[in-house]
């Protein structure tokens, strides 16, 4: 179970604490709060990092990458951040 904390800024799984950067934290946030939208990496770079996309995909999948690693069990098969191929990403479906 995937548990985030807006006031403290802290995610855990089951009880113990993942340290996430804060751009790591941030698509979290993003794609966790919107669960049903999908997010181009051109929008995730503009509304994570506030600037422009100058077409340089690599920031985000970087990022992406590494939060996976860090949340999910099987990070080539993950189910909180989900890969919409050709478009960009979404959260994954939570029960």
């Amino acid at each position: 179970e995937l548990r985030m904390n807006l006031e403290d800024y802290t995610v855990s799984k089951q009880g113990k604490e993942i340290e996430l950067t804060a751009k790591e934290f941030e698509i979290l946030r993003l794609l966790l709060q919107n669960p049903r939208k999908v997010y181009t990496k051109e929008q995730i770079y503009s509304l994570i990092w506030n600037d422009a996309y100058f077409g340089d995909e690599n920031a985000v999948n970087v990022h992406i990458s590494r939060l996976r690693n860090k949340i999910e069990d099987n990070p080539r098969s993950p189910k909180y951040v989900i890969t919409v191929w050709g478009i960009g990403y979404k959260s994954g479906e939570f029960k």
